[in-house]
């Protein structure tokens, strides 16, 4: 079990806060919480607010390592922590390389089929290519680089193909069209390379997980762990693998669709899971004996720089 070591007391903490993404309320949701956990545990941390800015305003708050609470796009798909290797800070979460490729849909799908993971059968769709779809219904439309269910919708028929491309370009031109996995949707939390837990979610009073239905309190049913009998243990496996496969780093929350007959189908890899207080992580962590509180710090323990610098001294 992960212990708290307090490797980086004594040293200012950013906690980025917001973003550029259409996740920038849930973004400052975890802010709010993080910071918050590492005042209470005395350390120096103050919520970053990012925006186009970000480099002079760490700069100006003398920022010492950064806890990357954002989520979505510039903030867990690379872009921020390349800003955070140049400026030599340490940072929280996945590497660039691993945040890059969890963020987008269809390599992260590539990899993981690769690797001998099972993910929804589907096509990719780019801002030229016709609206298409010649398998069986219902099938998912979702943007390529969203999290948070922003822009996915689940189609029935397909004159309702159209409408849900439309409304998932909204947010990327290029998108997915995949196969509905009927069953159970699992989420296992991993942390330190240990498949903590797995949960069965629930929605309530929908088909699936929109964005209204996760960040509103009373829409889902949470089942901890997750009623999965003789599956149970596959699942923690295969999750932990596809962390793995895609350079998941310290922490992540891989998402799963768990068939009738126990056939497991990865959906994703959430590299910067939600910290606030409908987060899906701390659920798990907290199943396992680990408070938010201590989770926080834990992760925060995590942070470094993960671009080995080279130099090249070349002689006169």
């Amino acid at each position: 079990m992960p212990v708290v070591q307090g490797l980086h007391r004594g040293r200012r903490i950013g906690v980025l806060a917001g973003g550029l993404s259409s996740e920038r309320e849930i973004s400052e949701r975890s802010a709010r919480a993080v910071c918050e956990a590492l005042t209470r545990r005395g350390y120096d941390a103050v919520e970053i607010s990012v925006a186009r800015d970000a480099a002079a305003v760490l700069s100006a708050q003398g920022v010492e390592v950064a806890f990357n609470a954002l989520h979505g796009r510039y903030g867990e798909d690379g872009c921020i922590q390349g800003l955070l290797e140049i400026l030599g800070i340490p940072y929280t979460g996945t590497g660039v390389l691993g945040s890059a490729l969890s963020m987008d849909k269809w390599l992260s799908k590539s990899i993981l089929e690769r690797s001998g993971i099972e993910t929804a059968p589907g096509v990719l769709l780019g801002p030229r290519d016709p609206i298409a779809w010649d398998r069986a219904f219902p099938a998912v439309v979702k943007p390529r680089g969203e999290g948070s269910s922003n822009g996915v919708s689940l189609v029935r028929e397909s004159a309702a193909l159209a409408e849900a491309v439309a409304e998932a370009r909204r947010f990327d031109a290029d998108l997915l069209v995949e196969e509905f996995i009927e069953g159970r949707e699992v989420t296992v939390a991993i942390l330190d390379g240990v498949a903590l837990a797995a949960m069965e979610v629930v929605a309530l009073g929908d088909d699936f997980h929109t964005y209204e239905v996760k960040y509103t309190p009373g829409r889902e049913e949470f089942l901890l762990p997750a009623p999965l009998g003789d599956g149970y243990g596959p699942a923690l496996e295969v999750a932990l693998q596809s962390h793995r496969a895609l350079s998941g780093g310290a922490y992540s929350r891989v998402d799963l669709r768990v068939r009738p007959d126990g056939r497991i189908f990865v959906l994703e890899c959430n590299t910067l899971p939600g910290l606030h207080e409908l987060g899906w992580f701390p659920a798990m962590a907290a199943h396992v004996g680990i408070g938010f509180d201590d989770l926080i710090e834990i992760v925060l323990d995590r942070a470094g720089l993960g671009v080995r610098e080279t130099r090249m001294e070349v002689g006169a």
